[in-house]
């Protein structure tokens, strides 16, 4: 049988053929690109800085970087996931490197970027540090996650399905991880933003800071269909600290 890491990126060449119907994932609804935008100029260097973007998937984030005018290596484990955002980004100032996101290409970056991937990372602390080796001294970590765990989102979650068979619309995912995978993601599930706020101090990076984004999930909830974006819009957040 493969190994954790094989397995998740198999599940996401898979995914590649689905991610893209959710706005949420595409970043196709505007209002929510703009708060996105907003978060992102907000966290990072001025517009020109290098950003390594690790976990790219389909090149969602990749494009407001781009668009924002900064320069981005766009790494992730999956070339399916790379494959779409190479058509998206297609003549932008984007390097794409395929790889695991703990050996990310050398740099030096001035900052490294990531949404929803240390979730489904099987050592995000060993990643992270990987990722301030290729930092410049000074240089920035911004980590967008959901906060998915818990009783409470869990029931959201059970309710969002139903509304999903109700409305006829299909998953976003090709399908679910098993509990083989999930046993073996140290931030999966967690109901708290803790652990991940620990991962980010063991791997060394420093003035760590948090900040809830209400606004991201207010234009998230705005779109349709209204109903199920509220019940599958988790508490999302931004970690950011320095090398």
């Amino acid at each position: 049988m493969p190994d954790v890491g094989d397995r998740i990126r198999q599940y996401w060449d898979r995914d590649s053929e689905t991610y893209d119907r959710s706005p949420s994932h595409a970043l196709t609804d505007p209002v929510e690109a703009a708060a996105w935008c907003a978060v992102l100029r907000r966290h990072l260097p001025e517009p020109g800085a290098h950003i390594l973007e690790a976990g790219a998937g389909t090149g969602s984030v990749t494009l407001l970087l781009a668009e924002l005018g900064y320069r981005v290596t766009a790494l992730d484990v999956s070339e399916g996931m790379l494959a779409r955002a190479r058509e998206k980004l297609a003549g932008a100032n984007v390097e794409f490197v395929t790889g695991p996101a703990d050996r990310p290409p050398p740099g030096p970056f001035d900052a490294v970027v990531e949404r929803n991937m240390l979730w489904t990372n099987p050592d995000p602390v060993g990643s992270m540090t990987a990722w301030r080796e290729v930092t410049r001294p000074g240089g920035r970590l911004l980590v967008l996650e959901g906060i998915e765990g818990g009783l409470v989102q869990g029931l959201r979650e059970r309710a969002a399905e139903l509304v999903r068979r109700g409305l006829g619309i299909p998953h976003d995912h090709h399908d679910h991880y098993d509990a083989e995978m999930d046993a073996a993601l140290p931030l999966a599930g967690a109901a708290t933003p803790g652990p991940l706020i620990d991962a980010v101090r063991r791997a060394g990076w420093s003035a760590i800071r948090m900040e809830r984004l209400r606004d991201v999930e207010w234009a998230r909830r705005l779109a349709p269909p209204r109903l199920l974006n509220i019940l599958e819009t988790p508490p999302l957040v931004a970690v950011a600290a320095e090398a």
